[in-house]
């Protein structure tokens, strides 16, 4: 079974890349939705986040905009979170895997965004990098609802900059142009994957 790697930083064009991947019939975990899913009602990482985060919950689930402003501008506080999430989503990542695996799956993708920040292309076969000019990113980025020039500012700082990404990547998939073009090239690719294994 081989592993992508898909990963690229806000508005580059990921979920698009993402969805177009899944079209293909390739199983997707998704990061950011396990990391959504720990932190609902019932989610494993809401009790650790209350004791590291005192009145970042309600209801039984994380209440993110609480969460967001405990460890904005806040080092620390973003480590000791890490410290929490990161082992979950590794191990929703291993079952995942694992599943795949017994389903007798070629192809899965792991879209991860912080995949090349923590090592995570050590764990894949092939990592795809998407990737968009600065100024379309931000575009899109601050069409988003609740975001503004200061958020963005903190993410794009905790992010690797893009031209260390593609410089890393095995593909580099250009958003910036088109959606159709960034969707013909996803679907070249998958073509000469298929053709090798």
């Amino acid at each position: 079974m081989k592993i992508i790697g898909l990963t690229g930083g806000i508005g580059m064009g990921k979920s698009t890349a993402s969805a177009t991947f899944r079209r293909l019939g390739l199983p997707i975990f998704d990061a950011d939705q396990a990391v959504h899913a720990l932190q609902a009602v019932g989610g494993r990482a809401v009790r650790p986040i209350e004791a590291a985060f005192p009145g970042t919950t309600r209801g039984g689930a994380v209440h993110r905009e609480a969460l967001r402003r405990a460890v904005l501008g806040n080092p620390q506080a973003l480590k000791r979170l890490e410290r929490i999430m990161h082992p979950l989503v590794r191990d929703a990542e291993r079952q995942f895997l694992a599943a795949a695996r017994r389903g007798g799956k070629s192809f899965v993708v792991l879209d991860i965004p912080l995949l090349l920040e923590t090592g995570g292309e050590k764990r894949v076969d092939l990592v795809v990098v998407v990737s968009a000019p600065a100024a379309v990113q931000a575009a899109r980025v601050m069409r988003r609802p609740g975001m503004s020039p200061e958020r963005l500012a903190a993410i794009r700082a905790r992010q690797m900059p893009d031209a260390m990404k593609r410089r890393r990547a095995d593909v580099v998939i250009h958003t910036g142009l088109s959606r159709h073009f960034a969707v013909a090239r996803l679907r070249r690719l998958m073509r000469r994957l298929r053709g090798t294994a």
